[in-house]
């Protein structure tokens, strides 16, 4: 898949510039550790996530639609121990086989995402039985002054962050499509805009 100039060649620049920030990094260190086994991740981007992998993990599948993001990955992805396999595409339509992952993993992408329910149900169907979704994403915040906010520069961030919102209720989006929680926190992120740093960071299985 390819975008136009500046969804392919500034915006994962400035995702990188964005996501340097060490309180986040703090946060996306912690909420990727649990993952072990055969790993799916999805809004790979440039694989600010692989250093932050244990040995615990076997291998990993990285979906990512941008091709810009996959020519920043190219040196993180060379730099680690498991076998990595690339999947140009969207996280709406994957083609892996139905349970054949131990954890799947989101950072900073269901706001993104352009059917947050579609998405859930493709990492629901291609975790097994007592797979685990691990989950650090930014979303709509629990206070209503925020998110008056937040639903007013939706609009621009869409523009400005390739179709990112500001307004989804990410533990509730979750919970309603195939999950439930084991452990979870939501917070605002040090030094970070309340309209941008209300995250949640979690690890669910399947529900009934």
């Amino acid at each position: 898949m390819s975008g136009g100039f500046y969804e392919s060649r500034v915006f994962p620049w400035l995702n990188d510039r964005f996501s340097a920030d060490p309180s986040l990094e703090k946060i996306r260190a912690d909420a990727v550790a649990p993952a072990r086994g055969r790993v799916v991740e999805i809004g790979f981007g440039s694989g600010l996530n692989l250093a932050h992998y244990t040995t615990a993990v076997s291998s990993l599948v990285a979906v990512e639609p941008n091709d810009g993001m996959h020519a920043r990955a190219r040196a993180r992805i060379a730099a680690v121990r498991f076998p990595i396999e690339v999947i140009r595409g969207t996280a709406e339509q994957m083609p892996l086989p139905d349970g054949g992952f131990d954890t799947a993993v989101s950072t900073l992408t269901l706001c993104t995402v352009a059917d947050p329910a579609r998405v859930l149900a493709e990492l629901r169907r291609v975790l097994r039985a007592n797979g685990r979704l691990l989950v650090m994403e930014h979303g709509l915040s629990e206070d209503e002054g925020v998110a008056r906010w937040q639903r007013r520069l939706n609009g621009l961030q869409r523009v400005v962050a390739c179709g990112c919102r500001l307004n989804r209720p990410i533990a509730e989006l979750v919970q309603a499509h195939g999950f439930r929680f084991e452990s979870m926190r939501k917070f605002y992120v040090p030094g970070m805009p309340r309209t941008h740093g209300w995250v949640t960071v979690g690890s669910a299985v399947k529900s009934l």
